[in-house]
């Protein structure tokens, strides 16, 4: 039988050969509970034979699914014991057909190491918990309107997956919720890499969408951290937020025409997060948002941006078409964020409702053409210690609310733009009512805080924009 390397021709494939996943959790030796299948008929009867803490393996191959999926019904694992269905090697079973597994009354269950070739949408539904998919290898079907994975499910885990290559409108990965306003709760989606998505439509191409415009007013409490997006081009958003009390932290946007867009709903954070290059940056809509220690550099549209909306809150009772629409950005605070030559660097909108109470604040904004700050109304806005510098037109905000002054600031190899000794950024923030531990390089904020999104510091960095080695099927 053939063995097949995993994802064979892209940039993580380049250099990935297949790694036997029982030798990497067993050494030599099959433990207790483990069986090797060698079809999809002998993997069905496994799965359906199965108990807490069994281990199954599809050896490497190439195989068709039945158009009913591998059925994974009415079975449980435990949190300490879950039932684990893994592929020989990384990439090294790969299911073809229109249906993979199909999930159902399930929990505690991990699917691993798979190559997903199937032509209908992978889904984990509301009656399945505690679902992980880790280490596999995403590439459906290319059609129009096919989004590939769909989480309804709580506590799932999805992580150092690869989602890539497609052409079509459709989403990578979706989390969406029981009924018609709910939200699966507590996704975890770490360490993946979505690339190459070139679909060339307005819309409708996201890399990862949480919630939908009739959701947004619930509480996903959604993390989405340490991913890696590069050529996501299939969407102005490729993070794309339309639910409320969610978390996105330390990823690396690099090249994409999507950026991270809070575009429905309330109370989510966006934390350390690195755009470099690409078009879109950040993007705010909702209220009781934090955006703090992002470094944003680079792109050829906007920066950040302060959303205006058609409506002034979100509320239940609104029809479909307004649920859709915008609502204003209300009482964010954005603190200790970095953006360095972006083509617009901090902007609003012009829709009816006007954004309100927001705080800027201990900012650096750099750049060499343009407008550095361009709303044109923002009452109850909270403007200090922001730091200006470039040849770039000052813009509209208030004369007390910033320094005009040269942060001194070095361009790193790995992009980011970081303080030099003797900043007059250094121990110069002002704003004290939101608690930030540490900085864009996880490094400890002690004393007096700095301006902008890096903390002075002569000790290498904890966090640095990811790259493929950090992220997907091999990474630690």
């Amino acid at each position: 039988m053939l063995r097949r390397t995993f994802l064979r021709g892209t940039l993580v494939g380049a250099a990935a050969t297949a790694v036997p996943l029982t030798a990497l959790a067993q050494g030599t030796a099959a433990a207790a509970g483990t069986v090797t299948v060698t079809s999809i008929g002998a993997l069905q009867s496994a799965i359906d034979a199965a108990v807490p803490g069994d281990r199954i393996v599809l050896a490497d191959g190439s195989y068709t699914v039945p158009s009913a999926g591998i059925r994974v019904t009415g079975k449980h694992g435990t949190t300490s014991a879950p039932i684990t269905i893994v592929s020989a090697s990384r990439g090294g079973a790969v299911l073809n057909g229109a249906a993979g597994f199909v999930f159902s009354g399930s929990s505690n269950i991990t699917l691993s190491g798979f190559a997903f070739r199937q032509t209908t949408t992978l889904a984990v539904p509301a009656d399945c918990s505690r679902i992980r998919l880790t280490r596999n290898d995403f590439k459906l079907a290319d059609t129009a309107g096919l989004d590939w994975l769909v989480v309804r499910g709580d506590d799932a885990k999805i992580d150092r997956n690869h989602f890539h290559h497609r052409t079509t409108q459709g989403i990578f990965l979706v989390v969406d919720g029981p009924g018609t306003t709910a939200m699966a709760q507590r996704t975890h989606i770490f360490r993946n890499y979505f690339a190459d998505h070139s679909y060339t439509g307005a819309n409708g191409g996201e890399a990862i969408r949480l919630g939908v415009s009739h959701r947004a007013l619930s509480t996903a409490d959604a993390l989405v951290e340490y991913n890696l997006f590069e050529r996501c081009d299939g969407d102005p958003e490729a993070i794309s937020v339309k639910s409320s009390g969610n978390t996105v932290r330390h990823n690396t946007l690099r090249g994409n025409k999507g950026g991270i867009v809070l575009r429905h709903g309330n109370a989510t954070t966006v934390e350390g997060n690195h755009v470099i290059g690409g078009v879109n940056g950040v993007r705010l809509y909702g209220n009781d948002h934090l955006v703090v220690n992002n470094h944003i550099s680079g792109t050829t549209s906007r920066g950040l941006v302060i959303g205006s909306g058609t409506t002034r809150d979100h509320h239940e009772g609104e029809t479909t078409e307004e649920r859709r629409g915008n609502d204003a950005c209300d009482r964010a605070v954005i603190v200790h964020n970095t953006l360095v030559g972006n083509s617009a660097t901090l902007s609003g909108e012009s829709r009816t409702y006007e954004p309100r109470d927001v705080v800027v604040a201990d900012n650096i904004l750099v750049a060499s053409g343009g407008t550095l700050v361009d709303l044109d109304a923002a009452p109850g806005f909270t403007w200090q210690g922001n730091i200006l510098w470039g040849a770039a037109a000052v813009g509209t905000i208030p004369s007390g609310g910033f320094r005009r002054v040269d942060p001194l600031l070095r361009k790193d190899a790995d992009g980011v733009h970081r303080l030099t000794a003797g900043s007059p950024a250094v121990d110069a923030a002002t704003y004290t009512a939101s608690a930030v531990a540490e900085d864009a390089d996880g490094h400890a904020r002690t004393g007096a805080r700095d301006v902008g999104a890096d903390e002075y510091s002569t000790l290498a960095p904890v966090r640095r924009p990811l790259t493929t080695a950090d992220v997907g099927p091999n990474a630690a």
